[in-house]
């Protein structure tokens, strides 16, 4: 996304332990979730070069009062998908902007997804055709391939279920003088 909008970037893997991060975050909503992920992945690339702008994200799906984790099979895949076809959930996508070992900026955006109420033939040549490539997706799709046909209804911005919040994040470079105004 950052590419395509003719943002400059490196890539860096933050190695934050999310897990850890989640067991002491309970008490938090799913979106002050993606945030907090956020920042941590931000921060910890942050304290590593001074001199740096380090961008973090990070999404969470809240579904039927609880948080789903990236499905560890395709058979856990498909349970959750059938689960939650024909019903809505909440896609909370996270940023954080880092300076200097500090956030300076965070933010969030949701987007309701109403899957519908699609076949069990349909959803094993789905989980077929797309494999183990779903595991790495916290809600086993991807909107922008096959995914797509899971849904009936999307009510957000494009760029927030594919995983930033775009439209924030560019903002807000804009803001400290990353990008020009």
């Amino acid at each position: 996304m950052l590419e395509n909008a003719g943002v400059p970037f490196t890539v860096r893997v933050a190695g934050v332990d999310e897990d850890a991060i989640k067991a002491v975050s309970g008490d938090l909503h799913p979106a002050a979730l993606a945030v907090r992920l956020a920042e941590a992945k931000a921060l910890a690339l942050s304290r590593d070069d001074a001199g740096a702008w380090v961008l973090g994200s990070d999404q969470t799906l809240a579904f039927d009062g609880g948080l789903v984790s990236k499905a560890r099979s395709l058979q856990e895949a498909r349970q959750r998908l059938r689960t939650m076809r024909g019903r809505t959930h909440q896609l909370h996508s996270g940023a954080a902007l880092a300076a200097k070992g500090r956030i300076v900026w965070s933010g969030v955006d949701t987007a309701q997804m109403r899957m519908r109420d699609f076949s069990d033939a349909f959803l094993d040549a789905y989980l077929a055709a797309e494999g183990e490539a779903l595991l790495s997706c916290v809600g086993s799709y991807r909107l922008e391939g096959r995914g797509s046909q899971l849904f009936e209804a999307v009510e957000g911005d494009y760029f927030t279920v594919l995983g930033l919040p775009l439209w924030p994040v560019l903002a807000e470079l804009r803001h400290v003088g990353i990008l020009p105004s």
